[in-house]
């Protein structure tokens, strides 16, 4: 239930056979039931009472018995395979334009291209596509003269047929070619740079297996670990620091691994016994230190491990303070605190000395309009993530040298950004240099990576994600609106179209994305597969709602908890204000959400059917009341903090009241899509699964009701590049559909 949006990636190019199908003014429409042709009968789930009773209130499911935690009961599977025939069946008419569409969204992508290359240590390191290639090559340049070569916002790796050659670690391929679904989660380069751990889910149940490799030859080093989460990290160069998860998959021990010697004699450095409390890892930019963080959704505090002395064990840096969240960084002989409380709600920047941790000085104190995201840190400047009304923001300071006192910052140097709404992100630096790398893009402005020189302010991109098919950014238009929820509340909305293309007289179609839960910040990103509909004449637009962390910490908590109504009637008031404003009209409004973004399709569709059109819900957590009252469902203990603990009767009613499948109706509803995965962990297939079967029985109309369970993949779906394309090809294909906005076949040939 937690990250639950896919990457943001893929390019794309027009085809040209489908000229005609790039403008809305020129597409010949069919009707949904002309393009059905002979459609098969929806699958009608067996109805099996479980009744569950609390607080003298009865609920009755008759749809329970699609759970099954093996994922193997005959019945369940042969429901769900009947589930996608019908799919199948009813867009069978539109397989011609959905494989149109992805050649055109496929077009877009330059097959063969490398990452930016990062420094570390004497190497570049880097990633590779090849062209018809699904998965990445890992890869490395020896950096010529490199401890005469300090970094530089204008240095470049050379590859000319006299410099040190590429070197392929790892090729995704092939270790894929085994499976059905394969995802890399963690590549992480040893110390002494001759080793390589890397975390492997071949299943997309995000249960991994962690194999260390030569780096020069491939060849393993020792047995794989098994059973393990994707944090994993080097102590030093033979040992390995690792976490696992207890039987709801919740990340509990951390363990310490000498190589060479088996798993079962590994020595567990910490077990989180309170199942509210779930453990993370990560190293220092220093490479000096390990944290380990125990967090629920309000409390969180630190151990550290010396990287030297890994062996010596945890120690605390920030105690267990109920209300306190606190997230670590190293420099010299100071830690650097980013800590949250009730009262400093937006976060507050303290150092403290690593040999008395008790004693710490503000550097940068709480503000109630701007909250600290997060902090990069270097060995002599410091980059503070920021946002401010709604806006990330990066602020670079110097710092003193590591021997002078730490009392305080100068005055720090804000970066330019040029869209109106945008997003920016931290990439990997070199500890060792003035260079801050970030990744920058916004509706129009496709991916791109800058390095920002702290001592000069120069600012160099180092790469912009190549869009094909004549792809130009000033054809679009970017905005940002405000909403008036019903409360009063002002609620952001970001908004891209093409500017030669739309009328802005209400008959425009518009897609509206939503998610607003566990204080994530949907920012404005670029998609090239989303020119696909705005190169159609529609426009694309983000209701950054209560829940999510755009505007600050109370924005989250007042989509939380016994508030988390406000994040339904924040989106519905976004999608009124559209109609409004006349970017769009009921009958041509789409929406969109997945997981948690699924909980909040699930519930607007319920209160509001009649605003919509069209909807997609992919991997909708929409069973949650039933979900959050079972403490044996993955994730349920650690979010009793983020939508309340339902054994309570006041959080029991509350939910019940937006509880997606507590809450169908006998009334109309929109054309839907419902997406799942059958080894999905953070939300179990059975919660959509469910939702469609009781929709399908009690709504009153004739609208399509489609569920596809991906048997191959968990919550984010397929794991290839090219399958994620064709995917999105497949929801695009839907909503146009559903529009009649699909031209004949013989318009397009």
């Amino acid at each position: 239930m937690w990250r639950l949006f896919n990457s943001r990636s893929l390019l794309v190019t027009a085809l040209s056979l489908s000229a005609s199908l790039s403008s809305p003014n020129t597409l010949r429409s069919m009707s949904s039931s002309s393009s059905t042709g002979t459609m098969r009968s929806p699958p009608a789930a067996k109805k099996v009472e479980h009744r569950m009773e609390m607080f003298g209130d009865v609920r009755v499911d008759n749809y329970y018995w699609l759970r099954d935690d093996s994922r193997t009961s005959p019945e369940v599977l042969s429901y769900l395979q009947q589930e996608n025939a019908y799919t199948d069946s009813v867009l069978s008419g539109t397989k011609q334009f959905e494989d149109q569409l992805f050649k055109e969204i496929r077009g877009r992508i330059k097959e063969e291209d490398i990452s930016v290359p990062y420094r570390q240590g004497p190497y570049y390191y880097y990633t590779r596509n090849l062209e018809g290639k699904e998965y990445l090559q890992h890869c490395r340049r020896l950096i010529p003269n490199h401890d005469m070569t300090p970094c530089s916002v204008h240095d470049t790796m050379p590859t000319g047929p006299d410099d040190p050659p590429e070197h392929v670690i790892l090729d995704e391929n092939i270790k894929a070619q085994e499976h059905g679904f394969y995802s890399i989660q963690a590549f992480k380069v040893s110390p002494n740079h001759k080793l390589v751990a890397y975390a492997e889910d071949t299943k997309g149940d995000e249960i991994y297996t962690v194999h260390v490799i030569d780096v020069e030859i491939g060849a393993p080093v020792g047995k794989p670990l098994t059973s393990v989460t994707c944090d994993v990290e080097w102590a030093n160069d033979d040992t390995l620091v690792y976490i696992t998860m207890d039987e709801i998959l919740r990340p509990d021990k951390v363990w310490l691994h000498k190589l060479g010697t088996d798993q079962s004699s590994d020595i567990c450095l910490y077990h989180e016994k309170d199942d509210t409390f779930s453990i993370d890892l990560q190293k220092s930019e220093s490479q000096e230190f390990l944290f380990v963080g125990s967090e629920n959704k309000i409390t969180r505090f630190i151990f550290f491990i010396d990287a030297s002395k890994p062996e010596d064990g945890l120690k605390v840096l920030t105690p267990h303070v109920v209300g306190i969240a606190s997230w670590a960084k190293h420099r010299g002989n100071h830690f650097f605190i980013i800590r949250r409380s009730e009262e400093f709600f937006n976060s507050e920047l303290l150092a403290c000395p690593v040999d008395d941790v008790s004693v710490t000085t503000p550097l940068i104190p709480h503000r109630e309009r701007i909250k600290i995201q997060d902090t990069c840190l270097f060995a002599n400047h410091l980059a503070v993530y920021e946002r401010e009304n709604g806006l990330p923001k990066v602020i670079a300071y110097h710092l003193p040298a590591v021997d002078e006192p730490l009392t305080s910052l100068e005055d720090g140097r804000a970066i330019d950004f040029i869209d109106p709404v945008y997003t920016v992100d931290p990439a990997q630096s070199e500890f060792n240099s003035s260079i801050l790398r970030f990744s920058y893009s916004s509706l129009r402005t496709p991916d791109s990576v800058y390095d920002y020189d702290m001592n000069t302010g120069t600012s160099v991109v180092k790469k912009i994600e190549t869009v094909l098919g004549g792809f130009d950014a000033s054809e679009y238009v970017t905005e940002r609106k405000w909403a008036t929820a019903s409360d009063g509340t002002q609620v952001p909305i970001s908004i891209v179209y093409r500017k030669n293309l739309v009328n802005l007289d209400g008959s425009d179609p518009l897609l509206l994305y939503g998610y607003g839960s566990y204080e994530v910040c949907i920012d404005p990103w670029f998609k090239a597969s989303r020119l696909s509909l705005l190169d159609r004449g529609f426009i694309f637009a983000i209701a950054h709602i209560r829940g999510g962390g755009e505007m600050g910490r109370q924005w989250y908590e007042n989509g939380k908890y016994l508030k988390k109504m406000n994040t339904f009637t924040d989106f519905i008031a976004c999608a009124e204000y559209l109609i409004e404003q006349r970017y769009c009209s009921k009958e041509k409004l789409c929406i969109e959400g997945r997981s948690a973004g699924g909980l909040l399709m699930g519930s607007v569709l319920n209160m509001r059917p009649d605003l919509f059109k069209v909807a997609f819900a992919g991997v909708p957590f929409v069973d949650a009341l039933t979900t959050m009252l079972d403490p044996t469902i993955p994730l349920t203990t650690s979010e009793w903090e983020e939508w309340g603990d339902p054994r309570k009767e006041e959080f029991y009613h509350y939910m019940k009241a937006y509880s997606p499948v507590d809450n169908i109706k006998a009334q109309n509803y929109p054309h839907i899509l419902v997406t799942a995965g059958l080894h999905d962990p953070r939300v179990m297939y059975s919660e959509p699964a469910k939702f469609v079967a009781k929709l399908r029985e009690t709504k009153t109309d004739n609208n399509m009701l489609l569920l596809k369970c991906e048997f191959g993949a968990g919550h984010s779906s397929k794991s290839g590049r090219f399958e994620k394309l064709q995917e999105q090809a497949f929801i695009y294909t839907f909503i146009l559909k559903a529009l009649d906005m699909i031209p004949e076949p013989s318009s397009s040939l």
